[in-house]
């Protein structure tokens, strides 16, 4: 009897949305017309909203975030958002991206709430990639 053993390569993938950052013209005063009217009572750094993983329990959130119309934090993208996708294995995904050839913005950066990094897509939308510290 042959025992066949297959090498199964496992592609790390996207897990969620982590948050949705755009310009405006005036931050205030659309962070104030989402808490009147939507009920979206954002802070300096957004509104987070919470939810759970249906299949692990742990806890999540999505972010949502007006920036200044003058904001860099989207260079080199000139569009007027970003969007942040959660991650598992960062640094898995981030060496099969390179491996194809996308070139990173940065190198990963490890906060207190999770990891880091930024990319462009073939239209030059910047994203940035997110492994959450969700603990």
């Amino acid at each position: 009897m042959i025992l066949l053993i297959l090498n199964l390569h496992v592609m790390k993938k996207v897990t969620g949305i982590g948050g949705i950052f755009f310009k405006c013209e005036n931050p205030a005063m659309l962070k104030a017309w989402y808490k009147e009217h939507l009920g979206i009572d954002a802070g300096d750094y957004g509104f987070n909203f919470d939810w759970n993983m249906e299949v692990d329990p742990s806890k999540g959130s999505t972010v949502w975030s007006p920036f200044p119309q003058h904001t860099t934090h989207f260079n080199p993208s000139t569009k007027d958002f970003m969007i942040n996708y959660r991650v598992e294995n960062l640094e898995a995904l981030v060496a099969q991206m390179v491996d194809k050839g996308i070139s990173m913005l940065d190198k990963i950066e490890t906060y207190s709430y999770g990891k880091f990094v930024h990319c462009m897509d073939p239209e030059g939308n910047k994203i940035e990639l997110w492994e959450p510290m969700d603990g």
